[in-house]
């Protein structure tokens, strides 16, 4: 990519307000019958589900949530007209409960289907074929133990399924409910993979996989539809991330999708739903119909014949790519949505047996598409030679030279950044920013040898490969070296303190939103029933602070140690309720610098968890944000005046 002529005029700055808002429309799906739609709609505030006929249009609609205190985000429907499901927390705590809400009477207070100890959550509802009217949902009662119940939804009644012997194994149960597969973890960190048996529920090992390359534990983990086999993501003897599938009688591994050079992509399965799936199953039959990989542009590899041309026709839709769908039990009519770079998101209807298409919404109806920057795909070496990928949002209508630069480190770290809409990346271009996005060593989806390079190197080799990205768009001629802020939440947070205190002099500003500061407390402070499964990540990647020479180590690489090294200007965003980065990672960064004079801009949202949901508080942070850089590296901004 080279620096061009600007492109158009310059556009006008979009409100925060407009940017930040929740979406008028988000996350829609089809009922089994096909003749409604769900979907999720502002309404009292805050994000709410809504129903209408297939052939009606909002205006029509019916919302049959009503919360006002936080907004929803994943819903479910049944195999029952009458009843829906949907996951809600409080305050951001990440106590999910599973709630029943009466289709059949939307007005009448939802039932909380999973009344919950605190400190206990539903991490998940499928549901069970060959029981009508049930569900299977996974819930830790047992505080360190996520055991599966079956709950009969009219009924509200709650019986256990399958009690977990192991807090590190997952039971994989086929169409019918029964156990089919077990995967765990061994005491070396090995993934291991068994067969049970139908009759004698005798568990056999089939397969173990290195741990360390599957950070995030084995992604995905799905019963064909016969019960006769797994898919999962394996690397096998390659450095490509493949769905193969495990025979249940053989353990023989069969590669179902794979793209050289490519992996298969599993940050769906952080969210299902909402984020699109590494694989495309039948409503009906649960055939695996595509997958999805990492790419420039992500890639959907395409499986079953009978999709094919489904896919062909919506590929017709849009000139972006396939996101979520949903179909009803024929596969006839489908609800589809894709993503884009410079429109946060689009939904089209289209039946498959007459052909008919129609655009169903747009999640933000009044946001011009030709005003949002492209985000541009862009690679080059870190400096030891390891292939580093990204991606570079330039401001349109200003000629890329020599201007002002944010890079916007993704958490996880054991994530990517995907090209697709970004609300950071076109907030921020907007304001007259170069916007660089880098899939830094330990980011999945760039091979094996790209995640584990990480291993030991976090404020080290991984830190290098942000600079290295600087350096890029510096001899690039985008940016200009003296105007660079840095700028993420999560890991992200973790990386912009290490960036200004690691190499002090590099950035001109920085944020940090919700970020770690001090590697062992963030570890000692995760939730108990998470301790087991971070042998092969931060255990693995960071240390383990009960081993005093690894606590070392990890206090060496925490920015609260480097504390009196910060004279960059920061700005810190924390959550009240966040359990994974807990308050007093930001209390503590932000009580040390008040306390030698430094000056820190600190907000804290007592109603928010990991992240902030709320739109007020989006709003909140993002003005803060706007104000932060244009002191700092001389962006535009709606309003100097405004506090």
């Amino acid at each position: 990519m080279t620096a061009t002529t600007p492109r158009a005029s310059t556009p006008e700055l979009i409100p925060v307000e407009e940017f930040f808002a929740d979406p008028e429309f988000a996350n829609p799906s089809l009922s089994p019958d096909g003749t409604r739609i769900a979907y999720l709609a502002p309404h009292r505030g805050r994000r709410n589900v809504w129903i209408r006929d297939i052939d009606q249009t909002h205006d029509d609609a019916v919302p049959v949530t009503h919360d006002t205190r936080r907004g929803i985000t994943t819903y479910y429907w049944t195999d029952d007209p009458r009843w829906l499901l949907y996951l809600q927390d409080t305050d951001g705590n990440e106590d999910w409960h599973l709630h029943r809400v009466d289709l059949d009477d939307p007005d009448s207070p939802a039932v909380d289907l999973t009344p919950l100890e605190p400190g206990s959550r539903v991490v998940g509802a499928e549901p069970l074929p060959s029981d009508p009217g049930s569900v299977l949902v996974t819930m830790n009662r047992r505080p360190l133990f996520f055991d599966v119940f079956r709950i009969d939804v009219a009924a509200g009644e709650t019986t256990l399924h399958r009690e977990q012997d192991d807090p590190t194994a997952s039971v994989l149960f086929d169409r019918s409910g029964e156990p089919a597969f077990r995967t765990a973890l061994a005491p070396d960190g090995n993934l291991e993979i068994s067969a049970i048996d139908a009759t004698t529920g005798r568990v056999r090992l089939l397969r173990r996989l290195g741990g360390a390359e599957h950070p995030m534990g084995i992604h995905p983990q799905e019963v064909t539809a016969d019960g006769r086999g797994l898919l999962v993501g394996s690397y096998q003897d390659g450095d490509d991330l493949r769905l193969v599938r495990i025979d249940h009688e053989t353990g023989q591994e069969t590669v179902i999708a794979a793209v050289d050079g490519h992996d298969l992509d599993i940050s769906g399965t952080m969210l299902p739903g909402v984020l699109p799936p590494p694989i495309y199953t039948s409503r009906r039959t649960g055939e695996v119909l595509a997958a999805r990989f990492v790419a420039d542009r992500p890639h959907i590899e395409v499986l079953d014949p009978h999709f094919a041309e489904v896919h062909a026709a919506l590929q017709e839709l849009s000139d972006g790519v396939l996101a979520t769908v949903s179909s009803d039990e024929s596969g006839r009519r489908w609800v589809a949505t894709f993503v884009h770079d410079r429109d946060p998101g689009v939904t089209w209807f289209y039946d498959h047996t007459t052909g008919d298409a129609r655009l169903l919404f747009r999640a933000y109806p009044h946001r011009d598409p030709d005003t949002m920057a492209p985000m541009e795909p862009v690679g080059f070496p870190a400096r030891d030679g390891l292939p580093l990928h990204g991606f570079l949002t330039l401001p349109v209508g200003v000629e890329p030279r020599n201007l002002p630069l944010v890079l916007v480190v993704h958490g996880g770290p054991w994530s990517h950044d995907a090209w697709g809409y970004s609300g950071d990346a076109q907030f921020l271009a907007n304001r007259g920013y170069a916007v660089l996005q880098v899939d830094f060593r330990g980011s999945l989806g760039h091979g094996r040898r790209h995640v584990t390079a990480a291993i030991g190197e976090f404020a080290r080799a991984m830190h290098d490969d942000l600079l290295d990205a600087v350096d890029w768009a510096v001899a690039g001629g985008y940016a200009d070296p003296d105007r660079v802020g840095i700028y993420g939440g999560s890991y992200g947070g973790y990386a912009a303190l290490v960036g200004v205190t690691v190499t002090p002099d590099r950035f001109a500003a920085a944020v940090d939103y919700v970020g770690i500061s001090d590697l062992a407390h963030f570890m000692r402070t995760l939730p108990p029933f998470t301790r087991a499964f971070t042998v092969n990540n931060w255990q693995r990647y960071v240390g383990d602070p009960e081993i005093p020479e690894q606590e070392a180590d990890m206090r060496a690489r925490s920015p609260i140690t480097m504390v009196d090294r910060i004279r960059t200007p920061l700005l810190v965003a924390q959550g009240a309720n966040d359990v994974r980065v807990v308050q007093a990672e930001s209390d503590n960064i932000v009580e040390s610098l008040r306390r030698r004079g430094i000056p820190v801009e600190y907000l804290l949202a007592e109603d928010e968890g990991h992240g902030f949901a709320n739109p007020e508080n989006r709003v909140r942070l993002y003005r803060a944000i706007e104000r932060h850089f244009a002191e700092h590296l001389g962006g535009r901004r709606t309003d100097p005046h405004r506090a």
